[in-house]
């Protein structure tokens, strides 16, 4: 699992459909808007345990995360109110609450802590939460992504000034056409090029939508800037345990990774993970301090 990149055109079209199931009919044009938000109930987060530290918390009332590394401490705020079941699922893995299935069977216990960051990219982020170290790992289950499009911005902007989504645009034409390969391609080149560029017109958050993701209305999401918390994931829907840190801003990631949380201080000890490379940082524990009032 990792965070999205950009492809160009052409290798999208000699591959298969990541998301085949979203396609449409054949007749639909790219001037409608079809997105429908999805049903959301806020839920609350407990947190069950009452970790202890003596490392001084900021002082604004809130979730706050110690992620003890071989680099240093992290201290993230965990966005309780923007993304309730991703911080609330975190939370049980690091406190050991949430029962996961690894190569053993069925565990319950800390799930991070002798977990390493295990993709780590310079002017990128550092990702960890992956048990296997290799990203194909998780904790043998998925939920669903807790983001707000509108909150972020993405019906109002449209995609043809926004070219970091230009993957899913392609993807999103592709589906129309219920493309697969390189001669289907060709066979329906014309109609296909004119569809892309009237698909320009539509905002970002049709164009994800069209390709399987789900945005609720009722969530306060914060975008992928640096510092952010964000869930890693392998498309629509399929989040688990592994997360990534933002060494800088990714525009490109807004709207198709759930933020969480956001880094208060370790911005140096961030810098020395991702100066060492993969699988160099282990997480020696994460302690979760609920200062909510």
């Amino acid at each position: 699992m990792k965070p999205f990149s950009i492809f160009p055109f052409k290798t999208i079209v000699l591959s298969l459909l990541i998301f085949s199931q979203t396609a449409f009919c054949s007749d639909q044009t790219f001037k409608k808007i079809t997105y429908e938000p999805t049903t959301y109930a806020p839920t609350k987060v407990l947190v069950k345990r009452a970790d202890q530290t003596s490392v001084k918390l900021p002082d604004k009332p809130a979730i706050y995360a110690l992620i003890q590394t071989t680099q240093g401490d992290l201290i993230v705020e965990l966005y309780d109110e923007a993304a309730p079941k991703t911080v609330q699922n975190f939370i049980d893995l690091a406190q050991g609450e949430k029962e996961f299935r690894s190569e053993k069977g069925s565990e319950r216990r800390p799930f991070y802590d002798g977990l390493k960051f295990h993709r780590v990219i310079e002017n990128f982020m550092a990702q960890g939460g992956c048990p296997r170290g290799d990203g194909t790992g998780g904790p043998g289950f998925q939920f669903e992504d807790e983001i707000n499009g509108k909150a972020l911005g993405l019906d109002k902007l449209k995609v043809k000034d926004a070219p970091e989504y230009q993957a899913q645009l392609q993807r999103a034409v592709l589906a129309e056409f219920n493309i697969k390969s390189r001669q289907e391609f060709e066979e329906k080149r014309t109609e296909v090029e004119k569809a892309y560029h009237e698909a320009m017109e539509l905002p970002v958050l049709e164009v994800l939508y069209r390709v399987g993701y789900r945005f609720n209305e009722v969530l306060p999401s914060k975008k992928a800037t640096r510092g952010a918390l964000a869930m890693a994931n392998a498309g629509p829907n399929t989040n688990g345990s592994q997360f990534f840190i933002n060494q800088v801003d990714t525009p490109h990631l807004n709207g198709l990774h759930t933020v969480f949380g956001f880094l208060i201080t370790g911005y140096d000890v961030l810098d020395r993970i991702i100066d060492k490379g993969n699988l160099q940082t282990t997480i020696r524990k994460v302690l979760i301090l609920d200062k909510r009032q």
